[in-house]
């Protein structure tokens, strides 16, 4: 039985055990279990999982390991405590030590407003490293404005850590021929062709990166077009990594690995489910909160490219719902999503480990 067979029945025992403990997944709610009980049942596993032999072996062209902090959607301009939680990841990079930090986009809008945040973020590095999320430019905020405040090499770029080849993608680009309204959510003919080039030149290993998921919930418009470049590649391509969906999960297709990677702050539930987590005067200053359910603590994680072990590992955060959990307001998010499970507020520790012959 392969490594990755073996992830998914410990998943499944993990699950069939908070089922039969009574709680919820997308239905009505059995109250015997607390919501402790509930969130420790849920996060007890750390998973291994197998890493395709072809892009393991790229991991082995490192002269050694890469550690990489990474946050996604912060989401400061909605939530009170934004410094708060980038205080936390800010500490905790403090201790790890990486090669770089990246966020993930949905971080705080590039104005005067927020430099505080945002030089607390970029000060935390040397190689502190940035990708434009949906809500970045909102309320008539630009991309140039981000590339200006934020300090960024441009929309889309590469950046070489100790010889792990970051492809920073721009998620932003208009034109899908799908786009039925609200936010864009594509990859233009300009931005495939330099990723095209890119993954041709670069010797790898390579970590896509983007805000926006190439695959699995939310992915973007193209994403079939987006895999298949990629799987073309999978002999460099290690692992894509993104924020946006607010939820902890992977997935692999055509030889190439996907992670989710959690928000710090929540999970949206709109203004269908609005209620109050805080307190009225919080509620009162910062009214989108009542869309979301928070997360007590901040979660971020940290990734560890391997060349001994032809390993992967991260190390993530776990945390509690401040308030009501979205399956205790009714919340169905998706159909292929699980409270509970993808849901939830955590980064899971993972290791993603060479198949073993």
């Amino acid at each position: 039985m392969t490594l990755y067979l073996k992830c998914l029945l410990v998943m499944d025992t993990a699950m069939q055990s908070i089922r039969s403990g009574g709680d919820c997944f997308g239905g009505a709610i059995v109250n015997r279990l607390t919501r402790r009980k509930f969130l420790s049942a849920a996060t007890a596993t750390s998973l291994t999982l197998a890493l395709p032999r072809t892009s393991s072996a790229a991991i082995g062209r490192l002269e050694k390991p890469v550690r990489i902090g990474v946050v996604a959607d912060l989401h400061h301009d909605v939530m009170h405590d934004g410094i708060a939680r980038t205080e936390a990841f800010v500490k905790k990079m403090a201790t790890s030590q990486p090669n770089a930090i990246i966020q993930l986009g949905d971080f705080a809008y590039p104005n005067t407003k927020n430099r505080k945040v945002i030089k607390m973020f970029n000060d935390a590095h040397d190689r502190s490293l940035h990708v434009i999320g949906n809500h970045d430019t909102d309320n008539g905020h630009t991309k140039e404005q981000c590339l200006d405040i934020w300090g960024m090499p441009g929309r889309y770029y590469t950046q070489d850590i100790e010889g792990l080849q970051l492809v920073v993608l721009d998620g932003n680009d208009r034109g899908s021929p799908t786009h039925e309204g609200g936010y864009v959510s594509y990859f233009g003919k300009e931005q495939t062709k330099w990723l095209k080039e890119q993954l041709a030149n670069l010797d790898g290993p390579i970590i896509i990166v983007s805000h926006q998921p190439l695959a699995g919930y939310a992915a973007v418009d193209n994403a079939e077009e987006m895999q298949g470049i990629l799987g073309d590649a999978a002999d460099k391509v290690i692992l894509a990594i993104n924020g946006h969906s607010h939820i902890d999960e992977v997935l692999r297709i055509k030889g190439v690995t996907y992670m989710h990677v959690n928000s710090t702050s929540y999970q949206w539930v709109g203004g269908k489910y609005r209620h109050e987590s805080y307190s009225k005067e919080v509620h009162a200053k910062y009214p989108w909160i009542s869309h979301t359910c928070p997360y007590r603590d901040s979660l971020f994680a940290t990734f560890t490219f391997d060349p001994k072990s032809l390993a992967v590992g991260v190390e993530g955060r776990q945390s509690e719902w401040v308030g009501k959990a979205p399956a205790e307001l009714g919340v169905d998010l998706d159909p292929s999503l699980t409270n509970g499970g993808e849901i939830s507020p955590q980064i899971r520790d993972r290791t993603f480990m060479r198949i073993a012959k």
